[in-house]
């Protein structure tokens, strides 16, 4: 491959954590950083999704056929980042019942 080239590849690849992933790889750049990207396909009803991984995590990459990439997410089953969502806060109270206001809904506020 010459230096030109844009690496693409389908793969498994080993995390260090004792982890796995699996999918089509290619090279990325971001806020001038290297990256490999990882393209998951959907397999079994689950979606596809992309994740980014840094040289540092990763401990092995094993080119391989998109079909046996197909195969191996049935087992090794990544998950796609989920969204975590904290409740809304509650409105306080100081020790004589009174309420706190929220000063950054308060347009009129000054300092």
């Amino acid at each position: 491959m010459s230096q030109d080239e844009k690496f693409e590849s389908w793969a498994i690849v080993e995390l260090f954590g004792h982890q796995q992933i699996a999918g089509l790889l290619t090279e990325a750049a971001i806020g001038g950083c290297s990256f490999v990207r990882v393209d998951v396909p959907e397999v079994n009803g689950r979606p596809a999704f992309t994740k980014f991984y840094g040289n540092g995590a990763i401990y092995a990459m094993m080119p391989c056929s998109e079909e046996v990439v197909r195969r191996a997410l049935l087992s090794i089953l990544p998950r796609p980042i989920s969204v975590f969502l904290l409740p809304e806060p509650a409105e306080l109270e100081d020790s004589d019942g009174d309420q706190f206001v929220d000063l950054a809904e308060d347009n009129e506020v000054s300092f």
